[in-house]
């Protein structure tokens, strides 16, 4: 399984330039990392863009989903980064894993490993959703599920 998240819900520029994310933002992760760890979700690894933002939405979720989780920075999915290279690192990456990033990054990347295009948005992604993929015996990956925020009753 690959679980492609979006950072949550970062302030503004204009309040913090470092983008860390918002009270909301925390709240939202943190009850993310919950449903995930109550639905037994694991992984051998994440992975984030090492923005403020996308580093502590992966702390969040690391640490709700299995202890000594190893959290690493990965180069390459920076917003505009280009997606058909990162796309052909997976194949070398031990899954299951969760890759914490930003939008458009992380939408074109689901697109692009579902239909190899890049510019069509298939999945609407908000601050804190995850889309999990799956890969079959033939390379081929499908969505298995999607979770934003506000599907998560408390």
């Amino acid at each position: 399984m690959l679980y492609l998240v979006q950072h949550g819900e970062a302030v503004s520029k204009e309040e913090d330039a470092d983008r860390p994310l918002s009270t909301q933002g925390v709240a939202d992760v943190t009850r993310l990392a919950a449903f995930l760890a109550t639905a037994g979700i694991q992984v051998d690894q994440v992975f984030h863009s090492g923005k403020t933002r996308a580093h502590q939405t992966a702390e969040i979720l690391a640490s709700s989903i299995q202890k000594r989780l190893n959290i690493e920075q990965i180069a390459g999915i920076n917003p505009n980064d280009p997606v058909d290279v990162f796309a052909d690192t997976l194949g070398a990456m031990r899954l299951p894993v969760m890759i914490v990033g930003h939008l458009p990054f992380m939408s074109r990347l689901v697109s692009h490993l579902l239909m190899h295009e890049d510019d069509k948005a298939i999945v609407a992604y908000q601050p804190g959703s995850v889309v999990c993929l799956e890969k079959d015996s033939g390379d081929a990956w499908s969505v298995s599920w999607m979770l934003r925020p506000e599907l998560i009753v408390e």
